[in-house]
């Protein structure tokens, strides 16, 4: 039966496609969406009160940046990273995130590293109260601040698509109870970026970077079915 104009309307005050993709990304990081979790169409639109094309056209977005991944008459699927591309986007982010500080170091203006270091504390909060999903995301923003200060727009997507895929390697094989991001490494490379000193800036990002690939177990989890309601609630 041939679908009528009306099935497939949006519905009125539905969320946007950016704010769609946005969720769905947020989702990603805090890993409420595990690697492999398929992203049903009717149900997401549901959840969001709009069309399954506005739908289809937020996971084409995420497809496009490798965080979400199309297979033909099966579905669109949050990516699940092998092992070997884990390493590649360890690898890209030891290259592309000292190239930022070395732009950075020097530079920053008192407000902007008012703006990392508070980044820092509020991800110190969130440790504290052992809130693990707002730790990775904060974890996450600090590195793409760093990219936003230098204000290079394609450097800033490129890193913000490795932080996605980042998340995404960490859900599938990180260990229990294993810190993603270590909280004073962080502040470590503020300090270093303040005192103007590149060198030892890029050199802590490198072990802060090799330090989290190192927690890495090489283990696939379990299929398990996902309630997208209680996720995007």
């Amino acid at each position: 039966m041939a679908k009528t104009a009306h099935q497939d309307a949006e519905p009125v005050g539905g969320a946007s496609v950016d704010e769609i993709s946005e969720r769905v990304l947020l989702a990603i990081w805090e890993h409420r969406l595990p690697p492999g979790t398929k992203l049903v169409e009717e149900k997401l639109a549901e959840v969001f009160g709009v069309s399954r094309t506005k739908i289809r056209l937020a996971l084409a977005k995420l497809s496009h940046d490798g965080i979400l991944t199309v297979e033909p008459n099966r579905g669109t699927f949050v990516a699940s990273p092998t092992v070997e591309q884990a390493r590649q986007v360890f690898n890209a982010r030891r290259v592309l995130e000292p190239a930022l500080l070395r732009g950075l170091s020097g530079e920053l203006k008192r407000e902007q590293l008012a703006r990392l270091r508070k980044n820092i504390a509020m991800e110190g909060e969130a440790r504290e109260r052992n809130d693990r999903r707002a730790t990775i995301r904060l974890s996450g923003q600090f590195h793409l601040l760093i990219a936003e200060l230098g204000q290079n727009p394609y450097l800033h997507k490129c890193l913000r698509e490795l932080c996605s895929l980042t998340c995404l390697v960490i859900a599938l094989y990180d260990a229990p109870g294993m810190p993603a991001c270590p909280h004073h490494e962080h502040h470590d490379i503020v300090d270093a970026l303040e005192a103007g000193d590149a060198e030892r800036a890029c050199a802590l990002m490198v072990e802060h970077l090799t330090h989290v690939e190192n927690t890495l177990r090489l283990e696939m989890p379990a299929d398990e079915d996902i309630d997208f309601r209680a996720v995007f609630a």
